[in-house]
């Protein structure tokens, strides 16, 4: 049995798919670009302001399934330019205060929306 996640404090889907999943104990989460939940627009400015919305976005889907970033145990990180890592290391990490998420990171080469990171976890039910 599973069961579709959506939150109004997280971007709309811009495409035929579910923000989350509830599944086998598992909460799936579609991957999250930078996008304003409000106006639907892609956030300015650089690295850091994208993964900070990227976050934000996350947190809110995570928030109508019940769970935190405490409760996540993978996550995936898709950047356009890995020359970014650090910056978005710095801010995925402060997220996490012990025992973070198994992890895989890749570059490539264009995200929708022309967004320059884009993360999707996988996080434990309630």
């Amino acid at each position: 049995m599973k069961k579709t996640i959506h939150s109004d404090k997280a971007p709309r889907a811009i495409g035929p798919y579910s923000q989350a999943v509830i599944g086998g104990g598992m909460v799936f989460c579609s991957g999250q670009i930078p996008l304003d939940p409000e106006t639907g627009e892609l956030r300015g400015g650089g690295i850091r302001e994208q993964t900070e919305q990227v976050m934000e976005n996350i947190s809110a889907v995570l928030g109508v399934a019940g769970v935190s970033f405490r409760d996540i145990v993978k996550t995936t990180i898709f950047m356009t330019d890995l020359s970014d890592f650090a910056i978005v290391n710095e801010v995925y990490g402060s997220r996490f205060d012990s025992e973070p998420p198994a992890r895989s990171t890749v570059q490539v080469s264009a995200l929708p929306r022309g967004a320059l990171v884009e993360i999707e976890v996988i996080a434990l039910a309630g």
